[in-house]
């Protein structure tokens, strides 16, 4: 009886001493996401990949007047490739495409999770968006506008839920307006092993009649590194009238 006893007071005692972490239970484990993603789109990934393909793109839900300039803006662009003269673009200018342009593609993101960070870098202009993990949002009057704004992200179980403000309203997403306002919500969670959804709803009660719902698919690219993509020595440019052109160097005589 006292061999038991002393066993059981052991037992006890091991256990009061054990450290805190060993006796807690296990935390939810947070999803890989790091590596290599390509858009899907246009047939790409395989058959089961494919599977997991969004719901189709939704038009812009704007409220007529910011409608009529955004349908302005595309016949515009529309009549000027009609004529062999298309208009400028960002391409043109070498400016990158900011938020939500970037996770649209086409060329390929990298995703890098670290210790309170999640960072996406997408390989056009090596254009990089930092999501700050388990802090508060900033006041919008603390936020210097800038091409990719400023997130914040919490990991909700399996999905990364990220929150955006302070995008400055030269940066467009397919010729859309939006106000200084505009909120930009994601959702990006792991539908199958190697495919990602980003669910993207982007607020702007100044320039939009409700929410607007964009979803990207990608798929993972397990062998792929990103190549380096500078926009140097550009030969496109603006001409006066807004117009693209291009320069060609004609070798001296």
């Amino acid at each position: 009886m006292t061999s038991a006893r002393t066993v059981l007071a052991a037992a006890l005692l091991a256990l009061a001493f054990a450290p805190v972490a060993a006796r807690q239970p296990a935390a939810s484990k947070v999803p890989d996401i790091t590596g290599s993603w390509e858009r899907m789109g246009g047939g790409r990934g395989n058959d089961a990949q494919r599977a997991f393909a969004p719901p189709p793109a939704s038009q812009p839900p704007l409220k007529p007047e910011p409608r009529k300039e955004w349908q302005a803006r595309i016949q515009a662009a529309r009549e000027a490739d009609a004529k062999g003269q298309p208009l400028a673009t960002n391409v043109t200018h070498c400016i990158p495409d900011g938020m939500p342009g970037m996770m649209a593609g086409p060329f390929p993101l990298e995703i890098l999770q670290s210790r309170g960070q999640v960072t996406i870098i997408e390989e056009a202009y090596t254009q990089v968006r930092r999501i700050l993990l388990d802090r508060p949002q900033k006041a919008l009057d603390d936020v210097e506008p800038g091409f990719y704004g400023h997130s914040v992200g919490r990991w909700e179980g399996d999905t990364l839920v990220v929150d955006t403000i302070g995008v400055k309203e030269s940066v467009r997403y397919q010729n859309v307006p939006h106000s200084k306002d505009m909120r930009i919500r994601e959702r990006i969670q792991l539908k199958a092993p190697d495919v990602l959804w980003d669910e993207i709803t982007i607020e702007d009660p100044a320039m939009l009649e409700k929410p607007w719902v964009i979803t990207h698919a990608y798929r993972r690219l397990p062998d792929y590194t990103l190549l380096e993509y500078i926009c140097e020595d550009n030969r496109e440019y603006a001409d006066e009238q807004g117009r693209q052109k291009i320069r060609i160097n004609t070798p001296p005589k």
